[in-house]
């Protein structure tokens, strides 16, 4: 008896449809919250799922200035960065990210950090958008909600 075959379709760069989303970062949970973003910038919620092909969606974040951490995370979490030079490392708490210039580098650092590194988790990284307000440039896209705080309830903080 012949047995059957399966093959597993690759999705070819042109093929890839695109979508837009936005998601309201308001209380949302810092680790959670970048697992969706980062499966979606991906494309794994797709059936065409292919590991090699940027088949991502678009997403923008807004309001990331008002993430949350669980726990004592706000004030023990720290981030560390060198400068080049000989004892050169610097750290930062979670907390003094999120009240300086750029809030938004806590929720972009997490995503960054679940992509994978090289040339496509680049690529992938580029469909990422976050503003640290309600404001942003993107409404001729008519992005689509995602829901991220109505998966789980466990993904928002104080819901």
């Amino acid at each position: 008896m012949k047995a059957l075959m399966k093959t597993t379709k690759s999705v070819k760069p042109a093929e890839v449809e695109k979508k837009w989303h936005i998601v309201d970062a308001d209380g949302l949970v810092v680790g959670r919250a970048a697992t969706i973003i980062a499966n979606v910038l991906r494309g794994k919620h797709k059936t065409s799922f292919t590991p090699h092909v940027d088949c991502g969606d678009n997403v923008v974040v807004i309001n990331a200035d008002k993430v949350r951490f669980t726990g004592k995370k706000l004030a023990q979490k720290t981030y560390y960065k060198h400068t080049g030079y000989a004892g050169g490392i610097k750290e930062v708490t979670a907390a003094k990210v999120l009240d300086g210039r750029f809030p938004e580098r806590v929720l972009e650092k997490a995503v960054e950090r679940m992509i994978p590194r090289g040339p496509l988790g680049r690529q992938q990284m580029r469909n990422l958008r976050i503003y640290k307000g309600a404001e942003h440039p993107h409404t001729a896209q008519n992005p689509e909600v995602l829901d991220i705080a109505g998966m789980n309830r466990k993904n928002k903080v104080g819901a």
